[in-house]
């Protein structure tokens, strides 16, 4: 059977929040599509706590999540993978999230709501609860992007966002190797880049309770700078990716 949706979710050590957040999605996918097939899709990224304990034993409850333990790889990495898994089951629609509570599901229906009008949405976080510097990266983060590409975008690394499955399968196609820090910036780019419309809905974020931020404070500079590298390079091949995926996208409704 088919799947509209599957929704792809990276854990890192979220065992405090992880099941909340499974029920809440879980809940989410049976009230808005109670007779489609659907999946929540979790990768737990090598976690070093209880994380991957309690998403096996919660396996039998929630019926429609599916767990992948993969070694740690980073968050990049795990939302790859997560991508991957949902292709592979011919998901209709990709939905991205991450596992730390920080976003509403109701925020969900509003990029449902534009389906039909682009295969790419992202949501973008209207007010941002996370550390100053990472907020000033985002910053940077979104004047490099201008800066080289030509093209502004809200929130480019947002882990909410909804993408029509056989266009992230051409996505995926085109995403450089290795797999970037950031792909989902690269993956933004690139449906921008080729002329669609991703919106950029201003959405809810709440500020983290529980759980370990994966990236230490002083690490966000190297990572500010690495991504700014590959983001660099990375112009130098788009053209010819981009010529690629600016084919018109079936509409769905």
């Amino acid at each position: 059977m088919s799947i509209l949706l599957s929704i792809v979710m990276p854990a890192y050590n979220e065992e405090e929040v992880i099941e909340v957040v499974v029920k809440q999605w879980t809940d989410l996918l049976t009230r808005q599509f109670p007779t489609e097939n659907t999946r929540l899709i979790v990768i737990n990224d090598g976690s070093r706590d209880n994380t991957g304990a309690i998403l096996d034993q919660i396996k039998s409850k929630y019926p429609k999540l599916m767990v992948v333990h993969q070694p740690n790889g980073g968050h990049g990495n795990a939302v790859v993978n997560g991508y991957r898994q949902a292709v592979a089951l011919d998901s209709e629609y990709i939905f991205q999230t991450d596992s730390d509570d920080q976003f509403v599901t109701d925020d969900f229906v509003k990029l449902w709501a534009k389906r039909s009008e682009s295969p790419f949405i992202l949501g973008y976080r209207e007010e941002r609860f996370d550390a100053f510097a990472r907020l000033i990266i985002t910053r940077i983060l979104r004047l490099s992007i201008a800066f080289i590409y030509g093209t502004y975008i809200m929130d480019s690394n947002i882990p909410f966002r909804l993408i029509r499955g056989n266009f992230l399968k051409k996505l995926l196609a085109q995403l450089p190797t290795p797999t970037p820090f950031a792909p989902n910036i690269f993956l933004a780019v690139m449906a921008k880049k080729a002329g669609f419309n991703t919106f950029d809905i201003p959405i809810t974020h709440k500020e983290r309770q529980t759980g370990t931020v994966s990236i230490l404070k002083w690490k966000l500079l190297k990572v500010c700078i690495q991504s700014f590298k590959e983001l660099a390079k990375f112009r130098l091949e788009l053209g010819g990716k981009v010529k690629a995926l600016k084919k018109p996208e079936p509409v769905a409704a």
